[in-house]
């Protein structure tokens, strides 16, 4: 698993520079930060929580394309030119979340060097995800795609703290992120738990524990996880 590097950035001393320009929004587990369609002015940086963000096709499938937290970014495509919003981005717990407006990022961004660098880190590691996420799909199974899931839920492999407990994710939302069906998920999640790689009770909507033998056993390929 790629490791992202990001310089060290103290949120409270980024927030306090930005006087004009940005809002602070309270958002409770299920409501919608906003919506596929929508304008495309802002760029959003979590203080706390997560959020899912969603792609609705013309046929109306869903797809969950991210999970983000603490300290991530998303929105940045209106810095590309993007118009109209391309995904709906809904909270997945308790979260705060600052909105910055296109013109006060753009402004961060050439008077800030500090900010400059550490925005410009957060976009090179949202790329090479998506490069990892890609060769995943393409190249791994799909128990593999589970643990790489919950190990970068978690935050194992960044430079942040882990967090051993994932909030509370439905089966239906890790299917839809690895491509697979919830009846895989699940008996992928239960061979986890006999092997001691995570513990949950009951329904995963209750959170899941992961274990470091988890990303041991997906970095040293132990055939416990090979289907």
């Amino acid at each position: 698993m790629a490791v992202e590097r990001r310089p060290s950035f103290n949120s409270k001393v980024f927030l306090a520079r930005v006087r004009n320009g940005q809002s602070i929004g309270k958002f409770r587990k299920d409501e919608v930060v906003f919506s596929q369609g929508d304008p495309a002015d802002a760029v959003f940086y979590i203080q706390k929580g997560k959020v899912k963000l969603t792609v609705v096709s013309e046929q109306g499938k869903e797809a969950v394309v991210a999970i983000l937290g603490a300290d991530d970014f998303f929105g940045e495509g209106c810095l590309a030119g993007q118009d109209q919003r391309i995904a709906t981005v809904k909270a997945m717990a308790d979260s705060t979340i600052t909105r910055l407006e296109k013109s006060a990022i753009v402004r961060l961004i050439h008077k800030e060097p500090t900010f400059s660098e550490m925005f410009i880190a957060h976009l090179l590691g949202r790329s090479i995800r998506v490069e990892a996420d890609l060769v995943d799909q393409l190249f791994n199974s799909s128990e593999k795609r589970l643990a790489r899931m919950l190990l970068l839920l978690a935050n194992f492999g960044k430079d942040s703290k882990p967090e051993p407990i994932i909030a509370k994710i439905s089966q239906e939302t890790l299917a839809e992120m690895i491509g697979t069906t919830r009846s895989r998920v699940s008996f992928f999640m239960n061979k986890f738990r006999e092997l001691g790689f995570i513990a949950y009770n009951g329904s995963t909507e209750g959170g899941i524990e992961i274990h470091s033998s988890l990303l041991n056993a997906v970095l040293h390929d132990q055939p416990q996880i090979k289907t």
